[in-house]
């Protein structure tokens, strides 16, 4: 009796940690790796684009390092199409997505997200010459106004719902939405304010007139696969240490309140 006493003892400590060992999560994984794999599209400034070097750079990235160095891993960063990012995560690509991609409902469907890094709004870029003509997204909501955004992506989503009467037209990146605006082609281009910001800057003087105030509220956080507590809770924990001894601050003063930067991108 004893003697099956410890043999269901036994089998019922292994019931218990073989699961445990099947199921490691990603930190596990990270960290028997030796890196930090981040999924991002490269082209949304100032979160991750592509400097004269063709090295991926931004606010993103800069972040990302922060969480490798954390970590004690290399970092990977790997560059995906937006339309395929969250599928490519739910394959095993990568380990998270810090691309600026929005908390939106329908994505926490498929992914979990970490708590927001930073909140953002969609703001327009308009056609000069409509200056004082259009001074909010409500104006634009007429058939004879062409707005155009990024394809997939919150900007698009935001147009549809909030000025439906509008043409309508979406891009594949974030530079032909606003130089389709830049050109007369289109009167508005509607997308996150960061973006605007800089794409007015550098491409927009003269020729565009930025309506900085957002019209929508978007938390913008760090993707990862479902059932991964361990993961979502270190990230979490990162984000706090950082927003509050100095990092974070640093680098979004880097890549937020300087324009610096600028002069390394492609051409």
């Amino acid at each position: 009796m004893k003697r099956m006493f410890r043999f269901l003892s036994v089998m019922l400590a292994l019931a218990v940690v073989v699961p445990a060992l099947a199921s490691a999560g990603t930190l596990d994984e990270i960290l028997d790796r030796g890196s930090l794999r981040v999924g991002m599209e490269p082209g949304y400034m100032p979160f991750e684009m592509t400097n004269q070097k063709g090295q991926i750079v931004g606010f993103d990235v800069d972040i990302a390092r922060r969480m490798a160095k954390a970590m004690g891993v290399k970092l990977e960063l790997v560059s995906t199409a937006w339309d395929g990012i969250i599928p490519a995560l739910l394959t095993k690509k990568f380990d998270l997505i810090a691309s600026g991609m929005t908390l939106t409902q329908g994505r926490n469907l498929k992914i979990n997200f970490a708590k927001p890094y930073i909140v953002v709004g969609q703001t327009i870029l308009l056609r000069k010459d409509l200056a004082g003509q259009v001074t909010s997204y409500r104006d634009l909501n007429d058939p004879k106004y062409k707005v155009v955004s990024k394809l997939g992506t919150t900007g698009e989503q935001a147009v549809k719902r909030m000025i439906p009467k509008a043409q309508y037209i979406s891009f594949e990146t974030e530079q032909e939405g606003v130089m389709e605006v830049v050109n007369g082609k289109a009167d508005a281009f509607v997308y996150d304010s960061p973006y605007c910001a800089v794409a007015n800057s550098q491409k927009g003087e003269g020729k565009l007139v930025f309506l900085d105030k957002p019209f929508t509220f978007e938390p913008l956080a760090w993707g990862i696969r479902k059932g991964d507590p361990d993961f979502l809770n270190w990230l979490d924990n990162f984000l706090r240490q950082i927003k509050n001894d100095g990092t974070y601050d640093k680098i979004y003063h880097k890549w937020f309140r300087s324009d610096a930067w600028l002069k390394d991108l492609q051409k």
